[in-house]
């Protein structure tokens, strides 16, 4: 598996993971009819790779196929989404352990990420990486949905 930056070029195969990434690990706690009507083609054209000001987005490739993507900035984890049909093969703790360093690279101390609430597999794989929470929720518009969220940090 490769880890490199995003290019523009990734933009459609990175919208195509998060989509499914979505539509699979978000079932139940988004309304179903959002999920359905989500599409790679509407999302591609709102990454904005390789911008030396903006979020900084590593992808992760295997045999030839985008499979992962993970996003930093400042000292948040924006995203880190992998395609359910590569979950548990490692792609997830490859990811997270290149933007802990990334992180780490920029100075931040301690970095944190918002999980949607109710999402099980989310808290647990970030527990398992050293992520706590202190029980810090907030709600948030993304991608047109209103979303609960909890916070957890990590000391790097």
């Amino acid at each position: 598996m490769e880890l490199r930056p995003a290019v523009p070029a990734d933009a459609f195969a990175v919208a195509r993971v998060h989509v499914r990434a979505w539509q699979v690990g978000y079932r139940g706690l988004l309304p179903a009819e959002y999920l359905d009507s989500l599409r790679a083609e509407d999302r591609a054209a709102r990454y904005t790779f390789g911008r030396a000001d903006g979020p900084r987005t590593t992808v992760a490739v295997d045999n030839g196929e985008l499979v992962g993507l993970a996003t930093i900035h400042g000292a948040e984890l924006c995203a880190l989404h992998v395609d359910p049909a590569a979950w548990g093969r490692g792609v997830g703790r490859a990811l997270i352990a290149l933007a802990r360093a990334d992180l780490a690279a920029a100075g931040v101390t301690e970095a944190h990420v918002w999980v949607l609430v109710g999402n099980t597999r989310a808290e647990r794989f970030y527990q398992r990486d050293g992520w706590t929470t202190d029980g810090t929720r907030r709600s948030d518009t993304v991608w047109g949905a209103v979303v609960e969220e909890i916070a957890y940090r990590r000391r790097l």
